[in-house]
């Protein structure tokens, strides 16, 4: 037996006495993965990795360098160099071959107990995976969580849900409020976008996922509703990342809700490793966090922000709101993450009921009486109108963007788009600076005899005064009004109609 599989050993046993204690057991069955996660967390950095198996967390490789300098690509090839080699290894010990061994096949055939069979080489090498390091990713994210912790450790508190969930962050984004994963989850939480509006708003003028304040409220009732639906926290924390109805059919399918008989034995076809793995790290995370100078040294950890805040009564450009606080746009956008691209250009105001954040050092009184001293021409009962273009056969996200003098990547940004797929009569919103122009809804800006812009939206076929109103955002009545239309009267295609005052 190897060293690793003694220490092993000897740690689950530990484990398994206290396998059934607390709200966030360890099973012995789990402790390999545990013992893989810390060493992820804590041993390499992102210029470092592991070539492993991908079922049996003990077994571990070989140890990848990654030069930081080194392309993109060239990254790639030593990790699949590196995998090639393994593989190749694997299958020649497989096939039987136990003399004149290569230094890798030595080494791979090493990391496996005495006896093991060839039908089990064959398995491992279909099972070879690298993971990257993550050691410098968590010391930082140590340091950022000084930030947010009280704040999480409050919301957890009012909710009731055990203080450990407070590290849960480590896993999902070491406590980074603005990161992106590939498949368009966002902010500490990493909430996808479906099930983020749930609990919070998100689209083109405010994505809430951003706003380390909101997320967490939203983080919090998502656990607890986990919770409530698998009974256990280990269910409920892999529900995080599976999905509840996920962890109800695996626990159904084995006929238990003990984790680790569920890691062990459930074979969903979505069940992958992320899934399988997301408890195990979550333990390890607790481990790090909870002992992070023995891992780390002495750490200084970032302190919270003391805000003033304002929750907004008139929608208000974000120029204007910045001037009155007395500090930069950039200085507001700052500390107002959720707030998105169109607002800070200029194409948005920033919304009625929002909930505005300024540093308190940074103010010379409070931030309500300075907002109370706004002009009225800074103040508007209505956002701005987005800008619309209904897809045409053949049309591309390519044309349309050169059509307006856009890009992709803002159309794709403003419409929470993974991929370029487009349907014809479906509908992209534009940015609010583009000229609108054949095959879009109509909005355009124009002075009245009074000299006072308004907005007019050319009315379509099919369109109607609810429609409109609720595309808008405004009441049918406030549309009858502007345009001196009886609530008897009628709109055909073609006409103009008012559908907001001073945007």
């Amino acid at each position: 037996m190897t060293m690793l599989r003694v220490v092993l050993a000897i740690a689950m046993l530990v484990s398994s006495l206290h396998a059934g204690a607390g709200d966030f057991p360890r099973p012995a069955s789990l402790e390999p993965a545990v013992q893989f996660w810390i060493k992820v967390y804590t041993e390499i950095t992102t210029n470092q990795g592991y070539i492993h198996d991908a079922v049996d967390m003990a077994v571990v490789y070989e140890k990848v360098e990654l030069p930081g300098y080194a392309s993109n690509a060239k990254r790639d090839q030593l990790v699949n160099d590196a995998k090639a080699r393994v593989v190749g290894a694997l299958t020649s010990i497989a096939r039987g071959k136990r003399n004149k061994l290569t230094e890798t096949e030595a080494r791979v055939l090493a990391v496996w107990p005495e006896g093991t069979s060839a039908s089990a080489f064959t398995r491992a090498a279909g099972n070879v995976r690298f993971q990257l390091g993550q050691s410098n990713r968590f010391k930082e994210g140590m340091v950022r969580s000084g930030q947010w912790k009280p704040h999480i450790r409050s919301v957890l508190a009012a909710h009731k849900l055990p203080a450990e969930l407070e590290v849960l962050p480590h896993v999902e984004s070491s406590f980074n409020p603005s990161v992106w994963s590939k498949v368009a989850a966002a902010g500490m939480w990493q909430f996808m976008p479906a099930t983020a509006r749930n609990y919070m708003r998100v689209d083109h003028v405010v994505d809430a996922r951003l706003d380390p304040f909101v997320a967490t409220e939203g983080a919090a009732k998502l656990l607890q509703r986990n919770y409530g639906v698998t009974g256990t926290w280990p269910l409920a924390l892999t529900a995080y990342n599976h999905g509840t109805a996920g962890m109800v059919r695996a626990a159904n399918a084995v006929g238990t809700r003990d984790i680790g008989t569920i890691v062990q034995e459930y074979k969903g076809a979505s069940f992958g490793f992320a899934s399988r793995n997301f408890y195990a790290s979550f333990l390890a995370a607790l481990e790090v966090d909870r002992n992070a100078e023995r891992y780390f040294g002495p750490l200084r950890l970032d302190t919270p922000t003391a805000y003033d805040t304002v929750v907004l009564r008139d929608y208000i450009p974000a120029r204007a709101l910045a001037q009155s606080a007395g500090i930069s746009v950039e200085q507001l956008r700052q500390h107002n993450p959720a707030l998105r691209d169109p607002i800070w250009s200029g194409e948005k105001y920033i919304p009625l009921g929002q909930l505005v954040r300024v540093p308190r050092a940074q103010l010379n009184q409070p931030l309500d009486k300075l907002l109370a001293s706004l002009p009225r021409n800074a103040r508007f009962g209505n956002q701005k109108p987005d800008v619309l273009h209904r897809i045409a056969r053949g049309d591309s996200l390519s044309t349309i963007a050169a059509r307006y003098g856009t890009t992709v990547s803002k159309l794709m940004t403003l419409n929470g788009m993974r991929n370029h797929n487009i349907r014809t009569g479906k509908t992209l919103i534009l940015p609010g600076n583009v000229i609108p122009e054949g095959g879009v809804a109509s909005v355009t800006s124009e002075a009245s005899a009074a000299g006072t812009d308004h907005v007019v939206y050319v009315i379509r076929r099919g369109d109607s005064l609810w429609s409109i109103a609720r595309r808008f955002n405004v009441s049918q009545q406030q549309l009858l009004a502007w345009n001196d239309i009886s609530p008897k009267g009628y709109i055909k295609p073609g006409q103009k109609l008012k559908v907001a005052n001073s945007i």
